[in-house]
Order: structure tokens, then C-alpha cells, then sequence
């Protein structure tokens, strides 16, 4: 079953301006952005030859972590800045393992809207719902999200390569997690990723120039930074780790002997 809420009216989609998004889209090989993200998308990979083999390490853990926590007896998740659905999206992973699952995911980008009405389509079992929102309204997001899940329950929340688009003051991105977390049952789950400069500091510093001359601020974070996001949790093995190396699959070994990418991953219960 697939379902969909809004927090608010939808925004025209803004062509002039590139938008993290479809610039991840461009970097992943989709057709879903403009010719703004992809000269964006091209500056970026021209001074961090590692970003596209990034996204897709993104991608990839975000199929590890689902999957891992489906095995496990998770049946609801919340995925929080969905970006443009590229199949297998993480409803089909969870679904995969278990057709009753639940999923909602949540985007403020109006085409990431208009491509989750047309896409995300569930089992008949499960249920796959779309909350039209910012990650910065927790309050929105939970109540739109609590139509389709049950907070009572564990939830998995993912938070894939979005917080380094949040600030640690202006957004307090720290605050934010905890409204989130408190919101949800003993046994929840958060899945987080993050840009790094601990691993390429010189070409993370270029590109994250870019993003923000493109209105576009972006924060890497180091280790100790990122780790401090999983504060009070209990870490899954192997804890804070580079993000190919959290638990890879054949495919993710392959993929390490292009270079390591500048993006740290982690998995943590809430006790």
C-alpha cells in the first residue's frame, strides 16, 4: 500500500538554483536533475574525483544497514531526506526481507514528491508513505509519520549523507536527533552517514567551497564530531567505521580498491 502526506503546500521546483538532491541523482547516474546540478555535479567531482564513488557507497551502506536491521526484526523505518527514488529503494530491501514492513520517507524537494507519488510502491502486505517535509520540523514529520507507523514500536530513522547539510548551531543538528530519537521506542534504530575531511581534507574543503557558493552550506565533520551523534546509543559492530567498510558485501570489497571515499557510517540502538 502506498499513501502520502504534506506539512505544507508544494513549492514550485526551482531549475536556477542546483539542489543536493538532484546533484546526487546526476552523481549516481539518474536523470532526475538539470543542467544546473550537473554543472555543479561536474565542478565537484572535478576537485573530489571521490564523490560519485561516495554516493554509491551511500547507497550501498543504505542497503547493508536496511537489510541488517530487517534480518533482525525490524518492521518500521523512517527514512529522512529520501533524495530522488533509485531502485532498489529502501522499501524494497525491507520489504525483501519482510512484506509486512512499513516505510515512510520524508523529502522537502518538490520533485522528490512529485517521483515518490509515481515510484514508491510497496507490497501489498507492507505499507510505503511519503511525508512532504523538513528534516528541521520534527514535530511535522513524526505526526505525518505516525499515520502509517507505530512510534509505540521500534523504528529504524535514517538519516543518509544529510547531516552534513545541517548545521551544528543554525540547525542544531544535535537537538534535532535527540527530538527524534526521544520520540521513538526502546529498540529503535539510527542510521547515519557523513562527509568527512578526516580522509581527504584538501578536496572535501573544495567541494563543500562549492556547495556553499551554490547556496548550498555543507559541514564535514570528523570522527570524534560524527561519533558524538550516537551519544547514549549502543553502537552496532563495527561501529563508526568508513562507509564501504560497515559490514561490505562482495560488492563494497570491489569498490574499496578504487580508494577509500571521505564518508563515515554508523548504526546505533537506542537501550
Amino acid at each position: 500500500m502506498t499513501t502520502g502526506h504534506e506539512a505544507a503546500p508544494t513549492t514550485r521546483i526551482d531549475t536556477s538554483r542546483p539542489h543536493p538532491a538532484r546533484v546526487y541523482d546526476w552523481w549516481l547516474g539518474g536523470k532526475d536533475n538539470y543542467p544546473v546540478d550537473e554543472e555543479l555535479g561536474r565542478k565537484i567531482l572535478a576537485v573530489d574525483p571521490t564523490v560519485r564513488r561516495g554516493a554509491r557507497a551511500n547507497r550501498r551502506f543504505m542497503h547493508r544497514a536496511t537489510r541488517t536491521l530487517a534480518q533482525a526484526g525490524v518492521r518500521q523505518f523512517l527514512d529522512i531526506g529520501t533524495g530522488i527514488p533509485t531502485e532498489p529503494n529502501l522499501h524494497q530491501i525491507a520489504q525483501e526481507v519482510a512484506p509486512e514492513a512499513r516505510v515512510v520517507y520524508a523529502d522537502n524537494d518538490p520533485i522528490v514528491l512529485r517521483h515518490a507519488q509515481a515510484l514508491l510502491r510497496g507490497t501489498a502486505e507492507g505499507v510505503t508513505d511519503y511525508v512532504h517535509a523538513d528534516v528541521r520540523d520534527p514535530d511535522a514529520i513524526l505526526t505525518l509519520a505516525a499515520r502509517s507507523l507505530d512510534l509505540g514500536k521500534p523504528v529504524a530513522l535514517s538519516l543518509v549523507a544529510l547531516t552534513h547539510y545541517l548545521d551544528d548551531e543554525a540547525d542544531d543538528v544535535h537537538g534535532l536527533l535527540k527530538r527524534y530519537l526521544k520520540a521513538l521506542a526502546p529498540g529503535s534504530h539510527l542510521v547515519l552517514s557523513q562527509v568527512t575531511p578526516d580522509l581527504n581534507a584538501e578536496a572535501v574543503e573544495k567541494a563543500a567551497g562549492l556547495f556553499r557558493q551554490s547556496g548550498t552550506p555543507l559541514f564535514p565533520r570528523t570522527l570524534t564530531e560524527f561519533s558524538a551523534f550516537f551519544d547514549g546509543l549502543e553502537l552496532l559492530g563495527p561501529g563508526v567505521i568508513p562507509v564501504s567498510g560497515w559490514r561490505p558485501e562482495p560488492e563494497d570489497v570491489a569498490a574499496q580498491a578504487e580508494g577509500i571515499v571521505p564518508v563515515y557510517a554508523g548504526v546505533a540502538r537506542k537501550p
